[in-house]
């Protein structure tokens, strides 16, 4: 009876990973297909062939720079928590199957339990694995949101139209993922009460299998009570994580600077790009949709549009795109098959993780 409902939940769960993978290549094709309708096929090719190759190359590296600042922030955090002192490529091939796996689900929801699952099978606790994703996710809404807000009070001309509407939901939400976490850390009191409001709301809309529901939450929420006492108990950790993570999302809005230099342009400066990309983040990264994709493409083409030029720009688009995110997914997808092959076990808990995602 157990292997028959084993045999049930990993035939649903891979129903549902092969659901979400043929939604995010969808999302691709459709997004593309709309935005190059009325390009010159030949002409994008021809332009991207002119490109620098050692700035997409240097943007590539940023991007490794990326993800190895989180792996390393990740490795200090288990290792303040008394863990093992993992290396920093398993950490890596943490990082990068976490990637995989929150690139193909809405709202990026599959990834953090798969990275927490890998990281238990290493000898971490479940605990500690999850500690270290919430305050790597909560320095990055931090610094996300203060990077961005600077750069629009040092450079308002950036909103132009009805993208300050579109910046200001993107503060208001992000700003709302952050309370709630701090509130979740240090208000038992405040969190008690807003679970009992949320419970409430449920049973009015008949939501099913509340009374799961509702024991997550309750465990969710111990283990951010857990994260009050890291921070209480390792200030100076804490803080030297912000700084990291303040860091990681510095380097990562530079990458349009080297694509605009890789077309040979001038003009506008490193802290120029910077301010647009940081803006554009914040725009699209609440959206829930599998790695934003055809947002982050479309506001790209509406807020680099002046900068790049209307001969350059899909292929400048595509270029930061592919060096930001696509080319880290074909990467992060044979992370996850060779770790599959080498574990021999890429279903098991994995799918039992992705079913209640997905629940």
């Amino acid at each position: 009876m157990e292997k028959y409902r084993d045999m049930t939940i990993r035939k649903k769960s891979n129903l549902k990973m092969i659901r979400n993978l043929v939604f995010f290549l969808l999302l691709i094709v459709l997004t593309y297909m709309f935005i190059f309708k009325d390009q010159d096929i030949n002409e994008l090719i021809n332009t991207i062939k002119s490109v620098d190759l050692f700035y997409v190359f240097v943007s590539i590296l940023l991007m490794f720079a990326v993800y190895f600042s989180e792996s390393f922030n990740i490795k200090c955090i288990l290792k303040s928590l008394g863990e093992k002192n993992i290396s920093i490529f398993k950490a890596l091939k943490f990082t990068l199957i976490c990637f995989f796996f929150s690139a193909i689900t809405p709202a990026a929801t599959g990834g953090q339990p798969v990275e927490i699952y890998y990281m238990n099978k290493e000898g971490i606790s479940s605990a500690n694995a999850t500690m270290a994703m919430m305050l790597q996710l909560c320095g990055v809404q931090v610094s996300v949101l203060l990077v961005s807000i600077f750069c629009v009070i040092i450079n308002p001309s950036i909103l132009s139209g009805g993208l300050v509407w579109l910046f200001a939901l993107g503060v208001f939400l992000n700003s709302i993922v952050l309370v709630f976490m701090f509130i979740g850390i240090f208000s038992k009191k405040v969190t008690k009460k807003l679970v009992n409001f949320a419970i409430k709301i449920l049973k009015l809309i008949r939501v099913k299998n509340l009374d799961l529901k509702k024991k997550k939450i309750e465990e969710g929420l111990a283990q951010y009570n857990d994260s009050a006492k890291f921070i209480k108990e390792h200030k100076a950790e804490f803080f030297k994580s912000i700084i990291r993570v303040f860091i990681q999302v510095l380097i990562s809005h530079s990458v349009p600077f080297f694509v605009y230099k890789a077309f040979g342009l001038s003009g506008y400066n490193y802290i120029d790009l910077l301010s647009v990309q940081s803006v554009l983040y914040i725009m699209v990264c609440s959206i829930p949709l599998p790695g934003s994709i055809g947002v982050s493409e479309t506001v790209f083409l509406k807020l680099f549009g002046g900068i790049f030029g209307e001969l350059v720009l899909s292929s400048a688009m595509l270029i930061n795109r592919f060096v930001s995110f696509y080319f880290f997914i074909l990467l992060s997808a044979i992370v996850v098959i060779v770790n599959a092959i080498k574990t021999r076990d890429i279903k098991g808990q994995i799918d039992k993780d992705v079913d209640e995602i997905d629940r």
